[in-house]
Parts: C-alpha cells; structure tokens; sequence
C-alpha cells in the first residue's frame, strides 16, 4: 500500500464532501443544496470541488427534475469509495508510523 494520501481527496473541501458522501452508504445521493448547507460551503465552491471529484469518477452528479424545478443530486461512486477507503488506510498507516 502507498503511503501517499490521494491528493484528489486530501485537499481540505474535497475530503468534507467525500467524508459526507462516503456515510451515506450504498447508492444513496444528497440534494446539492443540503450538500452544501451540510458543508458551509457556496454553491460556487461546492460545484468547482465536486466537478475535480466527477472528472476522476469518484462522484457522480445526477442533474434532473422535480415537477418543472430542476434537481441536482450527488453520490459517491464504487470508485470514489474505493478511492476513500484506500485514502482513510493509508492515513491510518500514516498516523501509526506505518
């Protein structure tokens, strides 16, 4: 196992969305606005974080409608927990002098 932490998760925004995502468990999505109010974070900033997260397939960003309001939710991907899992190791191992 590296003892490299992913850089894609490590930056400080990124790893609050993946943390929140990943407890989520299985394929269940957060609206983007609770996503986030949960964070504190603009929606500006929020949608620059998690498109770097779309682009390595560690989110997925569903786009759609409710009525006639349009709806954004997200979700961690197989890969971004995979991603996370191997992140939350290899800090561990860190921490442990591993």
């Amino acid at each position: 196992m590296s003892d490299e932490l992913d850089p894609m998760i490590h930056a400080s925004s990124r790893l609050k969305i993946m943390t929140t995502l990943y407890k989520l468990g299985g394929d269940d999505a957060l609206a983007f606005p609770r996503l986030a109010n949960l964070l504190g974070m603009t929606h500006g900033n929020l949608s620059v974080h998690l498109s770097k997260l779309e682009q390595v397939d560690y989110v997925h960003i569903e786009k759609t409608f409710e009525g006639k309001k349009p709806a954004t939710f997200v979700s961690i991907t197989a890969t971004g927990r995979k991603a996370f899992d191997a992140y939350l190791h290899a800090l561990q191992d860190l921490l442990q002098g591993d």
